[in-house]
């Protein structure tokens, strides 16, 4: 599964981004979906996840409120909405996939976009 990300950018803390993620060739609706973010000198850390069938959510308590993952109908295209956004959000964002329906383990990783929230 080859994922790419997209919808970075700067933006004044305060502000919203959408991020999306795609995969190449197919659907995401097979598989458990997630946000993960690093930043500058950082360990990779889990952002937001979404369930393989769209029935659960969940979040890095540094987002919950702020941040939402969601699936389109089609099931092509998974997003990050984030609202709200602080300087401490500066980083690069990578969706990534689980290895299948019942599968929690994160195995197929995009390409990252990179998050930049100014003071």
């Amino acid at each position: 599964v080859q994922l790419q990300a997209s919808g970075g950018g700067l933006v004044q803390a305060g502000g919203s981004l959408r991020l999306s993620c795609a995969a190449s060739g197919r659907t995401l609706g097979s598989y458990g979906m997630g946000w993960f973010r690093q930043a500058p000198g950082k360990e990779r850390e889990f952002v937001a996840g979404l369930s393989w069938n769209g029935g659960s959510t969940g979040y890095a308590d540094s987002v919950k409120g702020r941040f939402t993952i969601s699936r389109d109908n089609a099931k092509i295209t998974v997003y990050l909405q984030m609202n709200s956004l602080k300087p401490e959000d500066t980083a690069v964002y990578y969706c990534t996939a689980t290895g299948g329906k019942y599968s929690s383990e994160y195995i197929y990783w995009g390409q990252g976009t990179q998050v930049t929230v100014s003071s």
